[in-house]
């Protein structure tokens, strides 16, 4: 009867991409990620918002690239060996998303997953999923496709419209 628990609970663990965003530790939804490249030149767009760094041509697709450390305000963005772009499936767009590096890929058990704690109104939880422990990291999981879809993404929203 044990083991059978242990399976059920297996089963239900979801697995997530870590990821590093300054000091801090993210994870989305393993499912959503399509490859992992190395950070290369994009083409920028003119009048985009500063998160948006460009498009790239990815095998003939034309990818929207949004820096996550300019999005989510963080103080320095350095460019070095170690910057990649996940290339995310959200819905039927393919969209790159620029981060400091690219840690693990982890198995949460729901029960694991703590709600975001309330900030009040000036700091937005509208994107996280919620906070998990891994390693004695605490572990911020983002909502990616709430998040790529969202009004204020403006050129992932024309693209995927």
């Amino acid at each position: 009867m044990n083991a059978s628990n242990a399976e059920l609970a297996i089963q239900q663990a979801q697995e997530y991409l870590t990821f590093t965003l300054g000091r801090e530790e993210y994870a989305i939804d393993i499912l959503r990620v399509q490859e992992i490249r190395g950070y290369d030149q994009v083409t920028a767009i003119a009048n985009s918002p500063a998160f948006i760094k460009g498009v790239i041509n990815l095998r003939g697709a034309i990818v929207p690239i949004v820096d996550l450390r300019i999005k989510f305000n963080l103080a320095s963005v350095t460019y070095d060996e170690f910057t990649v772009v996940i290339i995310l499936n959200i819905g039927r767009r393919i969209v790159g998303a620029v981060v400091d590096s690219v840690s693990d890929v982890i198995a949460l058990a729901s029960e694991e997953i703590k709600p975001p704690p309330e900030f009040g109104s000036n700091f937005d939880t509208e994107y996280l999923l919620g906070l998990a422990s891994a390693d004695d990291n605490m572990l911020i999981l983002v909502d990616i496709e709430k998040l790529m879809t969202s009004r204020e993404m403006a050129l992932v929203e024309e693209a995927a419209s």
